[in-house]
């Protein structure tokens, strides 16, 4: 069996069950969505998400909001604005702007279609008064240098936000919105996807109804149900500093039986001063290469289910027992991962997948 192709079959298979087109098409057959008059797409599966909605939809009025490279599946028919993820630029303000404009100018007696994945707390913003477009740079900046967890992060921009945290459809005077989520945090809670952007107001004035459509639970059990081999593990571990995570994942891997191994979330990186080319995904990876140095029939993948990890343009990495060099350790310490490990061969890159349900680690030990 040729396990380093079966590997990243199985990340894909994961991926395919859970993109926001089929996520979108599965809830409106299931008659989750009434017939809506606007569509509002966010993150970075919206253009996925868009797609299937306006498929259904066709005479509903469409703005997608996604990352830079993301915009290829959104609908011709759709008003397009590609932004900044992680850290927003003037695109994002521009998006921010957009979303407030054309939610509150929708007509009384109108239904909403919201369509919400992981990245639009950076794509979309209006800064709370008083706060730059710098002011903002350097907070997401510092927040990701020192791995702050996804749900401190988003406390804190939504607090600087005027459209965050069920403030942007406080503007909307119309009758319904039906918010679809793709979930890549912890829990699942709308009030954390993309900071709460797709939430309702404490009080609303419209029927709101919310469904999460696509979760990493749901991508972990595809790739368990398409394993070839019998599955030892699948939970949703995956959280917390990668230098806690590495001993423990690779100790667990160490006294475990053969089998697959799928854990899922969102673990977090401290980055040095200067940091160099990398994201947590790869990060990880080459942690655990270093672990399990010199084994044999252990394959570890690590990626984004969104088909970036980091400010790069790969998902994350494939190690094994014969990829960690001594090389390798500066360019860990220095977190620059994605250099090394493209020079060895080992990275992960899908392009944009049209879904974001945080990450996941397969691990098949023959």
């Amino acid at each position: 069996m040729n396990t380093a192709l079966d590997i990243k079959e199985l990340w894909h298979s994961g991926v395919e069950a859970v993109r926001g087109d089929v996520a979108v098409a599965h809830a409106i057959a299931q008659g989750f969505v009434a017939r809506p008059d606007h569509i509002i797409a966010i993150g970075k599966a919206a253009g996925a998400m868009a797609r299937a909605a306006c498929s259904a939809f066709p005479d509903a009025s469409c703005l997608v909001v996604t990352k830079y490279g993301h915009a290829n599946e959104a609908p011709a028919t759709s008003h397009v604005i590609e932004a900044a993820h992680p850290v927003p630029d003037d695109a994002s303000l521009k998006a921010g702007r957009a979303l407030q404009a054309a939610v509150s100018s929708f007509l009384q007696g109108t239904h909403l279609l919201m369509l919400v994945s992981g990245g639009a707390s950076a794509l979309a913003e209006v800064p709370r008064d008083g706060m730059t477009l710098s002011d903002l740079k350097d907070s997401t900046n510092t927040l990701l240098a020192t791995g702050a967890p996804i749900g401190e992060m988003n406390t804190l921009r939504t607090a600087n936000s005027q459209i965050k945290g069920g403030k942007l459809l406080a503007g909307f005077k119309g009758a319904q919105v039906t918010t679809l989520a793709l979930s890549d945090v912890e829990g699942d809670a709308l009030a954390t996807i993309g900071s709460g952007i797709g939430d309702a107001p404490e009080k609303p004035v419209f029927d709101f109804h919310p469904h999460i459509v696509a979760s990493n639970t749901i991508a972990r059990d595809a790739v368990a149900a398409a394993s070839p081999v019998p599955v030892t593990m699948n939970a949703e571990t995956l959280y917390g500093d990668i230098n806690d995570l590495i001993p423990r994942i690779a100790g667990e891997l160490a006294a475990a039986p053969s089998g697959l191994f799928v854990l899922g979330g969102e673990p977090v990186v401290v980055l040095p001063e200067h940091p160099g080319k990398g994201g947590r995904n790869m990060a990880l990876a080459l942690g655990l290469a270093r672990e399990i140095a010199g084994t044999t029939g252990l394959r570890i993948l690590v990626a984004g289910t969104d088909g970036t990890d980091g400010p790069t343009d790969a998902a994350g990495a494939l190690v094994d027992g014969q990829t960690w060099k001594e090389s390798a350790a500066d360019a860990l310490e220095r977190a620059d991962a994605y250099t090394w490990l493209d020079a060895h061969g080992a990275l992960i890159k899908s392009g944009p997948t049209g879904t974001n349900v945080a990450d996941l680690l397969i691990a098949m030990k023959d």
